[in-house]
């Protein structure tokens, strides 16, 4: 697994998305400073096309009518400049764009001839994909009104004619309307498509921390099993080799060396059915953990190495709801742990007292033994790992001298069959 993917920022390719259709599209999505550049020359042509015919051709028939003067044109053309200039930001600046473009098409309106349309067309698009829905509209709404009041007033005082002024407002309210449909039409494909691919993005990185935290898991409950496996055969096979060497009865030696054995076997039966697992191929591995062995066998196999365990259960499945398979996993590990840790550190014990204690909403268990030389030490994995344990199982344990040479391991687990099985889940 690649730990760090999450971490990196994730590109279009490992999304798999389909190719941009077509080869132009393809070019235009590539260089889309190419793209604007050629729209705004193509807006600047033509927009200058009015100018050039009305400012420099033949003069109007009716000598009362206004003219505007040369200077005027000079001043129109720079500002059809300046707006077409504009348009090659028209993704980042959008709202300016559509500012500039209502201001050449009021500026074509003062000179007498209503026009600049291509310039309205391509930014009240840019401002309906590049900013949104809503503020298209608004923009087209205030743009239209102001045009449109300028044009009644222009009438009112005279210097421009009625049809002229609704000529005026029509067009330009067809082009900007036109623009902006066309925008928010292809915007908002724009912004849902953009969402999809965002939405891929954040669940890919989320599959990854989760492969990542199933990874984590998976290797703690892999730690934890193994310690629990390890831990306590190797330390029933040593104290079984002790006694089988220290003692000068064959027949003991005999028993012990066998049950040495037996404890072997049985440990690298457990291995090999967890670490099947881990192995690809193997069909037949089960993929459900082993079954610890119980509280009984645990005792069983301590007194057989020759230490004084003793096993008390109270509570059954008469008197208490019976505890969930977690609970008895739980259950089995803590036993075979705590024996376990009281076999190695306390040798010379005479005292080794499970309990276990069945409630109707709680199981508790008591491990306790005398026999505790030097400092203590909770430092260890097993500690850690039964802690985890019990957590998992809804519960808490603790482990803590209790007295003068004695140690106690003590773990409550909730014995509620439906909560435990959800924390599982």
């Amino acid at each position: 697994m690649n730990t760090g993917r999450s971490s990196s920022v994730l590109t279009d390719a490992e999304l798999r998305l389909p190719r941009t259709p077509g080869v132009i599209r393809r070019f235009w999505a590539r260089h889309p400073l190419l793209a604007d550049i050629l729209i705004a020359l193509i807006c600047f042509l033509l927009t200058t096309g009015p100018l050039t015919f009305v400012g420099f051709g033949a003069p109007s028939g009716n000598a009362d009518e206004p003219v505007p003067s040369p200077v005027w044109w000079i001043v129109l053309a720079v500002l059809i400049l300046a707006a077409c200039v504009l348009m090659v930001w028209r993704r980042r600046w959008p709202v300016l764009v559509v500012v500039a473009s209502y201001a050449v098409s009021v500026a074509y309106l003062f000179s007498l001839s209503p026009g600049g349309g291509i310039l309205l067309l391509v930014a009240s698009y840019a401002l309906a994909v590049y900013r949104s829905a809503r503020a298209a509209w608004i923009g087209l709404g205030c743009g239209i009104g102001i045009y449109t009041l300028i044009a009644v007033m222009m009438w009112l005082w005279g210097p421009l004619h009625l049809l002229d002024s609704v000529n005026g407002v029509a067009g330009e309210l067809t082009t900007a309307l036109i623009g902006t449909l066309i925008g928010v039409n292809i915007g908002g494909r724009k912004r849902y498509v953009e969402a999809i691919i965002a939405r891929s993005r954040q669940l890919l990185v989320e599959r990854d921390q989760q492969g990542q935290i199933a990874a984590a898991s998976e290797r703690a409950r892999i730690a934890r099993e193994m310690h629990d496996i390890v831990s306590h055969s190797l330390t029933v096979v040593v104290a079984l080799s002790e006694g089988a060497a220290a003692t000068d009865d064959r027949e003991r030696a005999r028993d012990a060396s066998t049950a040495a054995a037996a404890t072997a076997r049985g440990a690298l039966a457990e291995m090999r059915a967890m670490l099947g697992v881990l192995r690809d191929g193997d069909a037949d591995a089960p993929l459900a953990p082993s079954a610890p062995i119980t509280p009984q066998d645990t005792i069983a196999a301590a007194q057989t190495a020759g230490y004084p365990a003793t096993l008390t259960i109270k509570g059954s499945a008469a008197t208490s709801p019976a505890a969930s398979p977690a609970v008895e996993f739980a259950i089995g590990r803590i036993v075979q742990e705590g024996v376990t840790n009281a076999m190695r550190h306390a040798r010379a014990a005479r005292t080794i007292s499970v309990r276990i204690a069945y409630e109707p909403e709680r199981v508790t268990i008591d491990i306790e033994n005398d026999g505790v030389v030097g400092p203590a030490n909770t430092s260890g994995f097993g500690i850690r790992g039964l802690q985890e344990r019990a957590a998992h199982a809804g519960g808490t344990l603790s482990s803590a001298p209790s007295g003068e040479g004695r140690w106690l391991l003590h773990a409550e687990l909730r014995n509620d069959e439906s909560e435990t099985e959800e924390r599982h889940e």
